[in-house]
């Protein structure tokens, strides 16, 4: 069977698996739990530069 059609069943409630929908939503939170660790670094670089002490 073609993969689109296992994903189709799958999708239908026919089949043991994750849904299209599913793996869409764990890529949006692999996606910004990644952006969450790039803007702390960020911020922790910056209160760094901001900080007197490192004048």
């Amino acid at each position: 069977m073609w993969r689109w059609g296992a994903q189709a069943e799958i999708d239908g409630g026919e089949a043991p698996g994750v849904t299209i929908e599913e793996n869409e939503e764990n890529e949006e939170i692999r996606r910004l739990r990644e952006d969450a660790a790039i803007l702390k670094a960020a911020t922790t670089f910056f209160v760094g530069e901001l900080d007197p002490r490192n004048g």
